[in-house]
């Protein structure tokens, strides 16, 4: 027990001892001119989506929309209603699909993309640009809720694909 207490107390001297940060100075500030709003959904790419659809209905109870081709973004999309949120299912429409990319590398589906509302979805991309981060579509195109909407690239987003949605 007295060398567990000691060495807990060495190792609480010895971070004690590390160079203070200030990291206020190290987070950027996020911008006046727009404003980053409520998580609208998570986006699920599922390689059956009237099994998904049913899966959601059917076993959890859930409310969904229809099935809504978008030729234009390559996806089938049906939207299951939460309480305080959606989960956004998307298919291949067409063989030029960026999901079908995606299930060709997951099988079995998975998180494709989040969705997070912002009050100025230009000035948010214009903003972000300027802040080094990737747009794959600089120029906002309308999305699923016929809202403007942009995706940030991966990479400069910790590993996750981030649309952008006008609220």
């Amino acid at each position: 027990m007295f060398r567990a207490a000691f060495a807990r107390s060495s190792l609480v001297q010895q971070v004690q001892a590390l160079p203070k940060r200030n990291l206020s100075s190290a987070i950027p500030k996020t911008s006046p001119l727009w404003k980053l709003g409520r998580l609208n959904h998570v986006a699920i790419a599922v390689p059956d989506i009237d099994q998904s659809t049913a899966f959601y209905r059917d076993l959890m109870g859930a409310t969904v929309s229809a099935k809504v081709p978008l030729p234009d973004h390559g996806v089938y999309t049906v939207f299951v209603e939460l309480g305080n949120t959606k989960i956004e299912l998307l298919h291949p429409y067409g063989e030029n699909s960026p999901i079908q990319g995606f299930l060709n590398k997951n099988k079995s589906g998975g998180i494709h993309h989040i969705c997070i509302e912002v009050d100025d979805v230009y000035k948010a991309v214009d903003d972000l640009m300027a802040k080094g981060i990737k747009a794959l579509n600089p120029v906002p195109k309308i999305g699923a809720h016929g809202k403007p909407v942009v995706f940030l690239h991966p990479k400069d987003c910790h590993g996750t694909l981030v649309e952008l949605e006008q609220s």
